[in-house]
Parts: C-alpha cells; sequence; structure tokens
C-alpha cells in the first residue's frame, strides 16, 4: 500500500495497529481519563493513589531543575485506585497481562489481597481492572471471586476460561474509555440512589 503524499509503503499489519481504537494508550491511562470523565460529570470521585516513595538523593542543578537521583518504595502500597461513588467506597488494582490465556497471580502482592479484603469487610466495594493487552479486553473482576479462586484452587494463575465466566467484560468506549461504573450499577449498587 502506498501512502499519499509521501508515497512511501505502509506494511497494511502496521496500519491496521495505528487505526486501532486504542492506540498508544494503556490501561492506566484509559483508567485516568475514565476517573477524569466521572469528575468532571460529578458521577464519582475515583483517583490514583501516589505510590509511597523516601527520597534519599536529589540532584540539584538549579531550583526549578532538580531531580530525584535516588529513592526506595516506603511500605508497600495497596492499590491503585480508591475514591467514592453513590456513597460507597471504591477500591481497586488495575493490572495488564500479555498473555491469551492466564493472568499470573504473582502479579497481585498478598498485602494487596488483604486490603481488598478489608474493604469489602467494612462496606466497600474492590475489585480488579484486568486487560489482555494481546486480545484487546478489559475485565473488573470482584475481589469475592477472586479470594473465591484462590482458597479452591492451588493454581498459580488465573485462567482466560475462568476470567471470561466469572468476570465482567468492559468494552472500550471513547467516552469514558473504562465504563466500570456501569457494571457497578448493573451488580453491586443495583438499587443504591
Amino acid at each position: 500500500m502506498i501512502q499519499y503524499p509521501t508515497k512511501r509503503k505502509i506494511n497494511p499489519k502496521k496500519q491496521a495497529s495505528l487505526t486501532s481504537p486504542k492506540r498508544g494508550m494503556n490501561l492506566e491511562d484509559d483508567l485516568n481519563k475514565t476517573n477524569q470523565y466521572y469528575l468532571d460529570l460529578n458521577l464519582a470521585v475515583i483517583h490514583k493513589k501516589p505510590t509511597p516513595i523516601t527520597i534519599v538523593k536529589v540532584d540539584y542543578p538549579s531550583r526549578a531543575h532538580s531531580k530525584i537521583t535516588e529513592a526506595y518504595f516506603k511500605i508497600p502500597s495497596t492499590t491503585d485506585y480508591n475514591g467514592l461513588y453513590k456513597g460507597k467506597y471504591i477500591d481497586f488494582e488495575a493490572k495488564e497481562t500479555q498473555s491469551k490465556t492466564s493472568f499470573a497471580l504473582t502479579n497481585i502482592h498478598a498485602h494487596q489481597l488483604i486490603h481488598m479484603q478489608k474493604t469489602v469487610e467494612h462496606g466497600g466495594i474492590s475489585f480488579l481492572i484486568l486487560r489482555f493487552t494481546s486480545l484487546d479486553e478489559t475485565y473488573l473482576i470482584f475481589i469475592e471471586d477472586l479470594l473465591d479462586f484462590v482458597k479452591m484452587n492451588s493454581r498459580k494463575s488465573l485462567p482466560y476460561t475462568w476470567i471470561k465466566e466469572t468476570a465482567y467484560l468492559i468494552p472500550y468506549t471513547l467516552t469514558p474509555p473504562i465504563h466500570y461504573l456501569k457494571i457497578l450499577n448493573e451488580t453491586s449498587l443495583k438499587g443504591v440512589q
């Protein structure tokens, strides 16, 4: 295929990837855009949590151009996002995988699972948003389902087949890119005003 006006040849496979609706996007970008959309419309207040770090060394070439050159994580982080929606505390982790067949459970730390379980015990809603990047699919997995799987199985990964049966597919839309509140409205928050 020749591309006018440069007349250079473009590989059709590469062209398809360039026109994909999510070109250059990753899960965190999509979630941040989604959460900003929710905030702009006053639907929910959900933000990405900053990763707690301790700064060890800073390079000061000038006050306006200081640069952190050495730092380490203070404490293990809990989850990626939290906030409020319809009077409910929302807390979730976001993960991506290149695999087409499973998601390795080693990507979720034990302290994160405990934190998410405690969130639910105290009346909050907690879940995992998981994107299979190679399949271009994003799912919402409630923590209760994830913990049931971990208790009942010795597997070190969530099989794609289990995810398709148990989790909720979040279709990609332009605005917002990952409309996870729609799933909460249809499941956890039925009847909540």
